[in-house]
């Protein structure tokens, strides 16, 4: 029996263009690949020793003789390439339409309603690194009290902050009236919440970011495990990203090593269920900024975290690896790319060297989870466990 599931997503790491990423620019992306070319090769070998490297398509990964892990590669059966995307799809939400995207700004009646119901003007409405324009527009906010608003490639409504000027509490209530303003063809899926601190010339984002998604518009995966009685842990952006739906308890983290920790920390409780956690930095702060050396790194220091993980296992636990969407720091855009992600699964319940080979859709591995605590089904998802359990 399994008894426990921990599902680690690494935000943005994926592993070459899926075959209609023409139609998003996305055609010479992939993520993994590029990254370990331009560094020369990662070192990584607890990823490899799970199969990384033997994952149908994967560049850039030491392929191994017998991994013990079982592996594969998933597409995205949804329109789109964001984080809310990835992971509604991968527990059972199909998104047909892709999320509004502004590329020139957002439409003057949404900023008006936006401003009258906040009492402010703002500053920005275009799309930006968060970086840049803070820098840029920093010091008019804090001469002003105006909100600065961006957006970018992906689709959010983004409100940055210095929290000395506006307080967190009421940066976080700017968010729930942007939420409620940005409804119907405006529903983007994310209003995000970008608080900084510091001076002119050297401001720094700080780690009260928080995402206002949409509230996804059936139940998931999670909803089912929960209604069941199992526990739903969420780590990192996990419970921003469904609106807290489906999930019994949550703990957010600064970091990567944080989001490890945090994990960590939950695996040493005993409670069946799932253990959810997303690694944002391979996203936000490397990805984005085309920083591919330390996204390798960052994949390194990861990989390094393994053991510690793996040593942290009950034989009745089951860990799964995988992705949400690409972002390739080599490419010039900034962008999500769409590409496929990589899938591991390990544990004492597991057969070792389970090629799953390409997989139609995120959805599987939800399926899969349900199966594991037979639960009520996904929907669009298709079950692997009897390829991967042993009899």
């Amino acid at each position: 029996m399994i008894n426990r599931v921990i599902w680690i997503v690494l935000d943005s790491v994926g592993m070459g263009a899926l075959p209609d990423a023409d139609k998003y620019g996305d055609i010479e992306a992939n993520t993994i690949g590029n990254v370990s070319e331009a560094l020369g090769g990662l070192n990584i070998p607890n990823l490899e020793r799970l199969g990384l490297g033997n994952i149908e398509g994967i560049r850039g990964v030491k392929m191994v003789e017998n991994p013990i892990g079982c592996y594969g590669r998933f597409a995205e059966m949804s329109n789109g390439k964001d984080t809310t995307t990835g992971h509604w799809e991968m527990v059972g939400i199909y998104s047909d339409k892709p999320f509004p995207t502004y590329p020139v700004g957002f439409p003057k009646d949404i900023i008006e309603k936006f401003q009258i119901a906040i009492g402010r003007k703002v500053l920005g409405n275009k799309p930006a690194s968060g970086t840049a324009i803070i820098e840029e527009l920093g010091e008019e906010h804090i001469e002003t009290g105006n909100p600065i608003i961006y957006t970018s490639a992906d689709s959010v409504f983004q409100i940055a902050a210095h929290e000395q000027v506006i307080p967190i509490e009421e940066l976080y209530q700017m968010c729930e009236i942007a939420r409620n303003i940005l409804v119907g063809e405006h529903a983007v899926a994310r209003v995000i919440a970008r608080p900084f601190v510091g001076k002119p010339g050297n401001f720094t984002r700080t780690a009260n970011r928080k995402d206002f998604s949409l509230v996804p518009p059936h139940d998931t995966l999670l909803d089912n495990l929960k209604n069941k009685g199992f526990s739903v842990m969420a780590v990192g952006k996990i419970e921003d990203i469904f609106s807290g739906k489906g999930i019994t308890e949550a703990i957010h983290t600064k970091d990567n090593m944080d989001g490890v920790d945090k994990t960590l920390e939950y695996m040493q409780e005993d409670k069946k269920g799932l253990i959810f956690t997303n690694l944002v930095d391979f996203d936000m702060r490397w990805g984005h900024r085309n920083n591919y050396k330390a996204y390798g790194k960052g994949l390194e220091e990861f990989d390094a975290r393994l053991p510690e993980i793996i040593d942290a296992m009950k034989d009745t636990d089951v860990l799964i690896i995988t992705a949400d969407h690409g972002c390739d720091p080599t490419t010039e855009g900034t962008d999500h790319t769409r590409e496929y992600v990589p899938f591991i699964a390990y544990g004492k319940k597991l057969k070792n060297n389970v090629n799953l080979k390409t997989r139609k859709t995120f959805a599987d591995i939800g399926q899969t989870v349900a199966d594991i605590f037979d639960v009520k089904p996904i929907k669009n998802g298709e079950s692997f466990l009897e390829l991967i359990l042993k009899k």
